[in-house]
């Protein structure tokens, strides 16, 4: 399946694709984009078009269609984990009571649902424009529309990699007592102390979003780079 021997090449590809965001972005923030230009040493005004939105909307449009490849190949790879003519061994949507409890049959739905939004989201609003000022900004760069996208689909696709990581500290328990490596063994530790293994079924909403928080806010990456070093 390309979900699991191909992942390094997508993830990398997005990686490739962050650090030019990052680059872009670092320029912008730290280049002048006044106008006029106020050159006080050698008193001179100079009128310019730095302040021409088009990288920064262009990097926005790649952080999204980043961030949603990240969740679909994720989404696949949860599919896998539920769907036992994929699994390798491992019970229908995670769960030893199929009869009287859905497992992860609903999360990967939410996990779908949200890779689905993603694709409507990652159409480029930076290859659109619309002219305002009377003709005088004939061109714009859309980028406001692009970063409220961006911050759409960086939430969604937050939300479908917990729903993976979720799956896949379940699974795991199921494979015992086979052994994971250190860096799935670390992942799912640290998974479990915001989210309990599902037995009977509960709302996963709190866990979700629990998930979701730390690898937002960086807790999942320093927790896991504690145990196998620091994750580039």
């Amino acid at each position: 399946a390309y979900s699991l021997r191909c992942a390094p090449q997508v993830h990398g590809a997005a990686r490739d694709l962050l650090d030019y965001i990052e680059a872009t972005v670092a320029v912008e923030l730290n280049a002048a984009t006044d106008n006029p230009l106020v050159l006080v040493e050698d008193e001179l005004l100079v009128s310019n078009g730095n302040f021409h939105g088009q990288p920064v909307a262009f990097a926005l449009d790649a952080l999204a269609m980043a961030s949603s490849e990240l969740a679909s190949i994720s989404e696949r790879r949860v599919e896998r984990l539920v769907n036992p003519n994929l699994s390798d061994g491992l019970p229908a949507f995670l769960t030893t009571d199929g009869g009287l409890n859905s497992g992860f049959m609903i999360p990967q739905y939410v996990a779908a649902s949200l890779v689905g939004e993603n694709k409507s989201l990652c159409h480029p609003a930076s290859v659109d424009s619309i002219p305002t000022s009377a003709g005088q900004e004939d061109h714009v760069s859309m980028g406001n529309a692009a970063g409220l996208k961006a911050w759409q689909v960086l939430a969604n696709s937050e939300r479908a990699l917990a729903i993976e990581l979720l799956a896949g500290a379940q699974g795991v328990e199921f494979l015992a007592p086979l052994e994971p490596g250190a860096g799935v063994r670390a992942t799912h530790a640290f998974v479990r102390t915001l989210s309990p293994r599902l037995g009977d079924d509960r709302p996963l909403a709190p866990d979700i979003e629990a998930v979701a928080d730390a690898i937002r806010d960086g807790a999942l990456i320093a927790a896991v780079g504690a145990e196998i070093g620091e994750l580039a």
